[in-house]
């Protein structure tokens, strides 16, 4: 069983990781086969590169900082606080420069920062840790820091549109063969819209979409249009790079898996028989 603690930490056991890497490996081999090769990207990133995609204006309910701690004031506080501590009040602590993402594929576009790609773009795939500071948590489906793995497209308008109509296909069928009653749902994503102005654009062209379980999202995809290519200085040949991701929530997967086929280990016997 998982043990979850009230404030979103999870922990898998041998059986729910097996789930895990199994539908994980499922997500590479599809890369493999788009020619996606993977990238492992820090687990932090700076504040002004966030800032730069308008991030904390769009999603201040989300923002988890990560900054030093003044050893000096941080002893003075050990000394005078009754241990253990349960939380680090914020006169010991530096200011923040580094923040925990809350989605993987935001590294791929600063890593890609100033760049002239192909004609024909490029694909990368990624898996991060991304942490989100919501309302409530809730085991499995909703984590303070989870796994995401993205299939990410940098390219010309057609190329990343085409991308997400072959994720939607593939991600379609694989919950076919698994045997999960799957739906896509628009979802509202004003990350790349800082004054809500596209709104009306979204509802007619959407902008993300959710394969959804049991009433849970456990995958999305996303076109976010030209932002991050203005954003980051990125051509595709001539042109500014259109983006496009598919991303899935690795552990929202394993409940999803598990509550199919009743128990983790039947859910990761089931993938790892996928051919």
């Amino acid at each position: 069983m998982t043990t979850v603690t009230d404030n979103g930490l999870g922990v898998l056991d041998g059986s729910q990781l097996r789930v895990l890497r199994a539908i994980d490996a499922v997500f590479r081999r599809l890369a493999d086969g788009w020619d996606a090769p993977e990238f492992r990207f820090p687990f932090l990133m700076r504040c002004k590169d966030l800032d730069t995609f308008d991030y904390y204006d769009n999603f201040p309910h989300l923002g988890l900082a990560a900054t030093r701690l003044d050893p000096e004031r941080l002893g003075t506080l050990l000394k005078e606080t009754e241990r253990p501590v349960e939380r680090i009040p914020a006169e010991v602590m530096e200011q923040a420069a580094f923040a925990l993402p809350s989605a993987a594929c935001y590294s791929v576009y600063v890593d890609l920062a100033g760049s002239t790609l192909p004609a024909e773009g490029t694909l990368r795939t990624t898996v991060g840790t991304c942490f989100r500071n919501e309302t409530h948590y809730e085991g499995l489906q909703r984590l303070l820091g989870f796994s995401m793995r993205e299939i990410v497209c940098v390219a010309p308008e057609e190329v990343a549109k085409n991308h997400l109509l072959r994720a939607k296909d593939a991600v379609t069928a694989l919950c076919a063969e698994l045997g999960l009653d799957v739906h896509l749902e628009v979802a509202t994503d004003p990350f790349f819209d800082k004054n809500s102005g596209k709104a009306k654009m979204q509802r007619l062209f959407p902008v993300k979409e959710e394969f959804v379980v049991n009433g849970l999202a456990i995958g999305s995809v996303n076109y976010h249009r030209n932002f991050f290519g203005e954003r980051c200085g990125i051509l595709a040949g001539e042109d500014t790079a259109h983006t496009s991701c598919l991303a899935f929530g690795l552990e929202r997967w394993v409940h999803a898996l598990t509550e199919r086929f009743g128990s983790a280990d039947a859910a990761a016997a089931a993938v790892e028989s996928l051919s």
